[in-house]
C-alpha cells in the first residue's frame, strides 16, 4: 500500500472515530436529560359537560379541539399557575353574583378566557374581566366617562355579562351558543346559524377564534379544578386571597383622591387597586348620584405574608380545588 493511500486511510478512520464518539456522547446526553425532564400527553376526561350541556367527545374534532387547548394551557405553566392563584381571589364575589343573576357558575371560566382575570386592555380596545367594548358597555348599564369606567367593575362588569348572557341563552336556547356569542356578537352567530342551518356550536364550521373559544374555557375549567392532576402543585398559602373591605357610600364629589385616601389610613395606590374602575385622581359626582367604594382593610396589606403559618409538609402538598 502507498503511502498516500495508507495516509487517507488513517484520516477517514480517525473521521469515523470522531463521528462515532460525538454521536455516542450526544445520545448518552440527550439520554439523561430525558430521565430528568419528560413531556407527557395529556389523558382525555372521559365526560365532560359545559353548563350542564354535554360536550360530544366521541366526536373526533371535539376531542381533538380539546385535546389542543388542554395541552396549551397545560404546558403554558407560568400563565396558567397564575390564573389558578388569581381564580382563588376572584371567583367567590364572581359566583356569587353568577348564582344571584341565574347565571351557570361554568360561565367564570369565561372571563378566565376573556382576560386572564386582569383589567387588560385588548387591542380593540375591549376593557375588563369580561372585556366589555365602550359601546357594548354603556349598552349594558355601564357607567363610562372621564372619571369613571365600569368595565373596570368586577361586580357591575360581571353582571352587565350576566344581562347580555341571558339575552342569548333567551334567543338560542342553550349556554353553549350564549358562550360563543360573547366571542363573536350575536348578528355573526345568528347569520352562521342559517347559513350552515344548524343550532349546535359544536357542528359550526367557525373562524379560528370563535372556533377554539369554547374548547379553551373548557381547558381552564378542567385544570383549574383539579390542578394537580396536570402537575400544578400550588401551596394553598400562595394562592392569592381575597381582598377584604369595607364599603363607603360615596354621594359628594372627591376632588382630590390621594387626600381623601389618607382620611381612611390608605393611600391613594390602595385606593386605585381596590377601584380600579376610578379613572382619575378625582371623582366627581352629579344629579345627585352616588358610589360604592372599597376601603382597604386596615392591616390586610400586611397581614398577607407577616401572619404566614410556618409550612409543613403536609401544607406544602395541599391544594385546594379552586372553584368547586
Amino acid at each position: 500500500m502507498s503511502k498516500e493511500k495508507f495516509l487517507l486511510l488513517g484520516i477517514s478512520l480517525f473521521f469515523v472515530i470522531i463521528v462515532f464518539a460525538l454521536s455516542s456522547y450526544k445520545f448518552e446526553h440527550a439520554s439523561k436529560f430525558g430521565e430528568k425532564y419528560s413531556i407527557f400527553s395529556l389523558a382525555m376526561p372521559e365526560k365532560l359537560d359545559f353548563a350542564g350541556e354535554e360536550v360530544p367527545l366521541n366526536y373526533f374534532d371535539v376531542r381533538e379541539s380539546l385535546d389542543r387547548e388542554l395541552h396549551v394551557n397545560t404546558y403554558w405553566q407560568s400563565q396558567t399557575i397564575f390564573l389558578i392563584k388569581r381564580a382563588n381571589r376572584y371567583f367567590p364575589e364572581i359566583d356569587s353574583i353568577l348564582k344571584e343573576e341565574g347565571v351557570p357558575l361554568d360561565f367564570k371560566y369565561l372571563a378566565v378566557a376573556e382576560s386572564g382575570l386582569t383589567n387588560s386592555v385588548s387591542p380593540l380596545n375591549a376593557v375588563g374581566f369580561w372585556q366589555f367594548l365602550k359601546k357594548t358597555g354603556k349598552e349594558y348599564g355601564l357607567i363610562i366617562n372621564d372619571d369613571v369606567d365600569e368595565r373596570y367593575n368586577i361586580e357591575a362588569s360581571t353582571r352587565a355579562a350576566c344581562k347580555f348572557l341571558k339575552e342569548s341563552y333567551t334567543k338560542y336556547g342553550n349556554w353553549t351558543l350564549a358562550a360563543a356569542s360573547y366571542n363573536m356578537g350575536n348578528k355573526a352567530l345568528s347569520r352562521t346559524l342559517d347559513v350552515q342551518r344548524e343550532n349546535n356550536y359544536y357542528n359550526l364550521y367557525l373562524n379560528d377564534e370563535t372556533a377554539r373559544y369554547i374548547f379553551r374555557i373548557l381547558a381552564i375549567k378542567i385544570i383549574i379544578e383539579a390542578p394537580e392532576a396536570y402537575g400544578f402543585h400550588i401551596n394553598k398559602y400562595d394562592l392569592y386571597p381575597p381582598l377584604k373591605y369595607s364599603i363607603l357610600k360615596v354621594d359628594s364629589s372627591i376632588p382630590d383622591l390621594a387626600i381623601f385616601a389618607k382620611k381612611y389610613n390608605t393611600n391613594y395606590k390602595m385606593m386605585k387597586i381596590f377601584n380600579p374602575w376610578l379613572r382619575d385622581s378625582a371623582l366627581t359626582i352629579k344629579n345627585k348620584s352616588s358610589y360604592l367604594l372599597k376601603i382597604p382593610a386596615e392591616g390586610f396589606r400586611e397581614s398577607l405574608y407577616t401572619e404566614r403559618p410556618v409550612l409543613s409538609d403536609s401544607t406544602l402538598n395541599s391544594t385546594p380545588q379552586i372553584g368547586k
